[in-house]
């Protein structure tokens, strides 16, 4: 899915170089424990970021039941009311289905999406998981290809996940700039060397000798979220561990600026 808003050509645009990075799950728009419903003090973070593209997990298409419970439930889904009027660009994989509604990751973007996909990489009997694939249309560039990833929980489905997230790398342009950002659960620190098979490299790992420690969000203590890039160089890293982030979901996001 994509917003009708219009968006200028890439070739009538000026020549963008460089792409501010933010990705965040969203614990499906609720505080630390669910204690709260903050999902539009997630907005207004997101907001204050002014991040280029945006890549989300664990966010809401729709839940009938919380709309019911919480009076400042959005009818939109989440990643449309995320987007708002400052990412006029988004798109949605839906990975879980239940009575009450759906959750899965979203991309939103200030650039136009070209093409999307959501790949499902569910491993039997475990909970759905899904990669989407987006295309962007930069300014100056030929297509930026991002991948928002949210992995399973143990570890041999993860395992099984990244090389299937290896399959769809290898099916992109060789040279084509990749960005790949979500929640791999991967506390054990090993979706590193994996990936490394298909030119990934992961952005804080380059500039820190470590991924992040993104969970739990008031003490983090493993290293959950990554962003990867082939084609492309990471500058400034962020983990942003202090308020408001630390109350606003059960993950800290992580920040980084993009170099094309």
């Amino acid at each position: 899915m994509t917003s009708p808003h219009p968006q200028p050509l890439p070739e009538q645009a000026p020549a963008v170089h460089a792409l501010r990075v933010l990705t965040v799950n969203t614990h499906k728009g609720f505080s630390p424990l669910n204690r709260r419903f903050v999902l539009p003090e997630l907005r207004e973070a997101v907001r204050a970021m002014g991040a280029d593209v945006v890549f989300l997990q664990e966010v809401h298409g729709a839940h009938r039941a919380h709309g019911k419970r919480f009076s400042n439930w959005s009818e939109v889904p989440q990643y449309e009311f995320l987007a708002d009027s400052m990412w006029p660009q988004f798109a949605y994989g839906r990975n879980a289905v239940y009575p009450d509604g759906d959750h899965g990751n979203a991309l939103l973007s200030k650039f136009p999406i070209l093409r999307h996909e959501n790949l499902d990489v569910s491993v039997k009997g475990t909970e759905e998981r899904g990669l989407l694939h987006s295309v962007l249309a930069v300014p100056g560039q030929g297509e930026v290809h991002t991948v928002c990833v949210h992995l399973g929980l143990g570890e041999g489905q993860r395992e099984q996940q990244l090389h299937l997230l290896g399959r769809l790398l290898e099916s992109l342009p060789a040279d084509a700039p990749v960005i790949v950002a979500g929640d791999f659960n991967d506390w054990r620190k090993k979706a590193d060397a994996i990936l490394e098979r298909w030119g990934l490299r992961e952005v804080f790992t380059e500039a820190l000798g470590a991924p992040a420690r993104s969970f739990p969000a008031r003490w983090p203590l493993l290293s959950l979220d990554r962003i990867y890039l082939r084609n492309a160089q990471g500058r400034q890293p962020r983990i942003l561990s202090r308020k408001p982030w630390s109350h606003l979901s059960d993950h800290v996001p992580l920040a980084v600026e993009v170099h094309l």
